[in-house]
């Protein structure tokens, strides 16, 4: 019997639609009446932001190979011209879904006491006073009419800017043509305007367009306003840097930002009902097709819902929040490296505190007996403390290299900023290896002692961000085996001189080695299920859809492997395929953290093995980036692990199920409820509280418990 031919491609699901699968999840997150109202608002929110970027890179790229006569087709068998087509109607789909939901959640936020005015119609005398002084005293001032005529050119419009189109004509002569006139409406400004809201305890809100539409007259004293609309434009931000002709990259990236702004026209979004004229000079001039022209009943940019979940006055409305909880192998402990020397630290965040990770860094800053410390950063915070710790460990003399990834996506302009200042403080910094990202998370602490030089480490699944570290589920890893410091130096070694190493002792790096690492360890449990072992596969990951992979996964089904996915967004597998993948399924869990570590369990006949790593089973990850796999070994904190995948496989509450039709089930709310954000953070504070007792409390951080309605 021949190798079955799993290659076909109505076995793979088209990874553009499965992420539009995957916004979806999160937007039922905002249409579930079980979860607080202004949690439901912020999921909202995050489904509109999600889906701008998915449309400035996703169909962007679709867009542009489309336009290069690029036919070949995907996994799924669809080529470029096809998935637009496919595109254009489920994200119309969505963005209705979208408003469906805000006017749902905006009628239970009147309920609330919270009154957002979908235009100034309901204005009272008092309020409309108010919206009128606040306009001159503080929108008029900020505001940059212009009109188009023979003289005056169809201005640019950036990027994701919210704009008001006017149709106007010259009022001493009604015979003239019409004109087009537009304003932006400042970003400077908050979008969210509050309003006096006379004889109740509520709060009343106005959006800064409605307040601009309300006083535009103003702006254009001699016209007439005939007509206008809101419209908004999306444009390609996908960079394209030529990074074998850039004789500078960090420049080259800084050009290739500001192009951003004014990359081709892919969606442009206008008020439902919009007056003809003005839809047609808007599709002429920013030359959109029908298809890429969003009518949208309700405030264009629903981002702007995220500073709603901020007002105050209104916790009952949010849910608890959450203290991340002291690491407990590092409580009451005075000194990081012998801790790390006693055994292997194993962190969740955010369940866990990430201010060990910072911490890690600030000590190596300062302590006399560091040599030198190695980092690489992908997307690190506005006001980053392991940058600060970093330059300052250059100026106490420590040797200092930083590999600061200037291509992470929407976060250039930042890592600029920061390489430079990391330059300025005498670090060395590397930009990136040339046509690869760099997105692994490792750090290197060189230390000199009695017994002589040591290495400690610190791996982790997610950013060394310490802002994002409390909204993203990771694992990071401290230890100082000697096996993993040769690797770690090996990492550096490779990132700043280009030198491959003859082998690795425990690691696994992309793009040379991690496939087919991931690979050998699938085909093992293939192996021994056909030899009639236990076999078994557990991974957690934000994304799968490398086809060599998902190949594989499909082999190890066929044989028997009892496989168990953990997806949060795209996933291009299908399950309940005859013969193919009816020992496989999936579930995508979508929370208040986001969840973002990866996680790999290999049954390997009775003797397990776990790794952790910043890889999704992507081609970009796998084929495009610098990524590491690490192998957690210490029996402890292998159980710790299999207690996170488990827990997760038993989540009833946020867990979404991979139908065989492509689609996704929330589980039955008819079993017993199990939400394992909730148990982890529950679990987190009671170990924490075990490991505090009988210490200084005084010195301990202080916690409090999380236990969501």
């Amino acid at each position: 019997m021949g190798k079955a031919d799993f290659s076909n491609p109505e076995y793979y699901y088209n990874r553009e639609l499965s992420w539009i699968l995957f916004d979806k999840r999160v937007l039922s997150e905002a249409n579930d009446k079980t979860i607080p109202l202004l949690e439901r608002i912020k999921f909202l929110s995050i489904t509109a932001s999600n889906l701008d970027e998915f449309f400035m890179i996703r169909v962007a790229s679709l867009k542009d190979m489309d336009n290069a006569g690029y036919k070949k087709p995907d996994i799924a068998g669809y080529n470029p011209r096809q998935q637009l087509k496919l595109l254009n109607v489920a994200t119309h789909d969505l963005v209705k879904e979208q408003y469906d939901v805000y006017d749902t959640l905006v009628e239970q936020l009147r309920e609330k006491g919270i009154d957002i005015y979908k235009d100034d119609s309901r204005l009272t005398k008092k309020q409309a006073v108010f919206a009128d002084r606040f306009f001159e005293d503080y929108v008029y001032p900020v505001l940059t009419p212009m009109a188009v005529d023979s003289s005056r050119p169809f201005p640019l419009i950036r990027n994701k800017s919210l704009n008001i189109g006017a149709i106007v004509r010259k009022k001493e002569d009604a015979t003239q043509d019409y004109e087009f006139a537009t304003v932006q409406v400042p970003s400077v400004l908050p979008r969210i305007v509050e309003i006096p809201n006379e004889g109740t305890e509520g709060k009343a809100y106005i959006l800064l367009e409605k307040i601009i539409e309300r006083n535009i007259d103003k702006l254009f004293l001699n016209y007439d306003i005939l007509s206008m609309c809101e419209f908004r434009v999306m444009r390609n931000a996908d960079l394209a840097i030529d990074e074998e002709e850039a004789a500078d990259l960090l420049k080259e990236i800084e050009k290739q930002v500001k192009k951003r702004q004014w990359g081709e026209a892919i969606r442009l979004e206008i008020n439902e009902g919009a007056d003809s004229r003005l839809v047609n000079i808007l599709k002429s001039e920013l030359k959109v097709k029908r298809e890429e022209r969003y009518s949208i009943a309700g405030p264009l940019d629903l981002t702007f819902l995220m500073k709603m979940y901020d007002i105050k006055g209104y916790d009952e409305l949010k849910e608890k929040e959450y203290t991340p909880q002291p690491v407990p192998a590092l409580i009451d402990c005075t000194d990081i490296f012998e801790a790390i020397r006693k055994e292997d630290i194993l962190m969740h965040h955010p369940y866990e505190s990430f201010e060990p990770v910072v911490g890690f860094v600030k000590t190596a800053s300062t302590d006399p007996d560091v040599l030198a410390i190695k980092q690489t950063l992908y997307r690190v915070s506005g006001n980053s403390p392991i940058v600060a710790a970093l330059a300052e460990a250059a100026e106490n003399g420590k040797q200092v290299t930083v590999l600061v990834e200037l291509k992470a996506r929407f976060d250039e302009e930042n890592n600029i900023v920061w390489a430079r200042k990391l330059e300025q403080a005498g670090c060395h910094v590397i930009y990136g290896l040339v046509g690869l990202k760099t997105h692994s998370k490792i750090t290197l602490v060189v230390r000199k002692e009695e017994d002589g030089i040591r290495r400690y480490v610190h791996l982790g699944t997610g950013n060394y961000n310490d802002s994002t570290a409390k909204r993203y589920t990771d694992v990071g890893l401290f230890t100082c085996k000697e096996a993993i410091g040769e690797d770690a130096t090996a990492v550096f070694n490779m990132l700043s001189g280009y030198s491959e190493p003859a082998g690795w002792n425990k690691l696994s790096l992309a793009p040379l080695w991690l496939k087919d690492r991931f690979i050998y360890l699938i085909g093992r449990e293939r192996d021994n299920a056909l030899a009639g072992h236990q076999a078994h596969i557990i991974a957690k990951m934000n994304s799968l859809c490398d086809p060599d992979v998902i190949e594989a996964l499909y082999e190890a089904s066929s044989a028997g492997v009892k496989i168990e996915l953990i997806v949060r967004g795209i996933c291009c597998l299908r399950v309940g395929i005859p013969g193919v993948s009816e020992n496989i399924t999936v579930r995508s869990i979508v929370g208040n953290f986001l969840e973002h570590s990866r996680i790999f369990y290999f049954e390997n006949n009775k003797k397990p093995e776990y790794y952790c790593g910043s890889a999704d089973w992507m081609p970009r990850n796998l084929e495009r980036r610098v990524e590491i796999l690490f192998p957690v070994e210490q029996d402890n904190l292998k159980e710790r692990l299999k207690s996170i995948l488990m827990t997760e496989l038993n989540d009833t509450k946020k867990a979404h199920n991979l139908q065989s039709d492509g689609t996704y089930k929330k589980m039955s709310r008819a079993r017993k409820s199990i939400s394992s954000q909730q148990i982890f953070c529950e679990e987190a504070f009671s170990v924490a509280s075990k490991a505090i007792e009988g210490t200084d409390k005084n010195d301990v951080m202080q916690t409090r418990r999380f236990i969501p309605e």
